[in-house]
């Protein structure tokens, strides 16, 4: 399977195959992803969205065939929040954009109200719902420098109106010559094309 676009990419993947309990998730898959592209990653559960996403990231290094080339740092968000439940959503993120540079209070909590979580900024996140948890981890994408997001369902557990104000956000970020690989059940509505990436699970015999 090879699917690839004119000019530089900001993520490639060449060859790639991964084996996991004796089925084939996918075999010679190669991708290029370029500014201004935003790719949808389809599957059924357990067809291998979330590991494809992850050894495109470099969090999986081992168990794969394959090269992939990140010429620049990515930015992954992943299907869990990753919020600890002990601090509040304005110590999530300072904790989650440690070393990614010197963000202000009030940029923190821009992020937190463009995400619907003003007056929650100092609450204790375990208090909060499963929604708002996510609401944490999208903040994060208010506040990088990232050109190339890596984002797995982030749809999850947020109302109608967070599905609608997420989507808008990716084709702002598609527009402004970033890029976006999501994996999502979900159909997209979104002003900017949308580029799939259909996995299909076999079985090895």
């Amino acid at each position: 399977m090879s699917i690839s676009a004119i000019g530089a990419p900001l993520l490639e993947a060449q060859s790639l195959s991964l084996l996991r309990g004796g089925r084939e998730l996918f075999c010679d898959l190669s991708l290029a992803v370029h500014a201004g592209q935003l790719w949808q990653i389809e599957g059924a559960n357990g067809a291998g969205k979330t590991s494809l996403l992850r050894i495109l990231c470099g969090l999986s290094r081992y168990g794969f065939e394959g090269k992939v080339v990140r010429p620049v740092a990515p930015l992954y968000l992943g299907h869990q929040p990753a919020v600890k439940a002990l601090l509040s959503p304005r110590e999530n993120l300072r904790w989650h954009l440690n070393g990614e540079g010197l963000y202000s209070a009030e940029q923190i909590d821009s992020a937190l109200a463009r995400v619907g979580l003003c007056g929650y900024e100092d609450v204790t996140s375990h208090t909060l719902s499963a929604g708002q948890h996510r609401r944490v981890n999208l903040a994060r994408l208010f506040l990088s420098d990232a050109r190339l997001w890596l984002l797995d369902e982030p749809f999850t557990a947020i109302d109608a109106q967070g599905v609608d104000e997420t989507q808008a956000l990716l084709a702002s970020h598609v527009a402004a010559g970033g890029a976006v690989v999501m994996t999502s059940h979900q159909k997209l509505q979104v002003t900017c094309e949308v580029h799939t990436l259909k996995l299909v699970q076999s079985l090895i015999s």
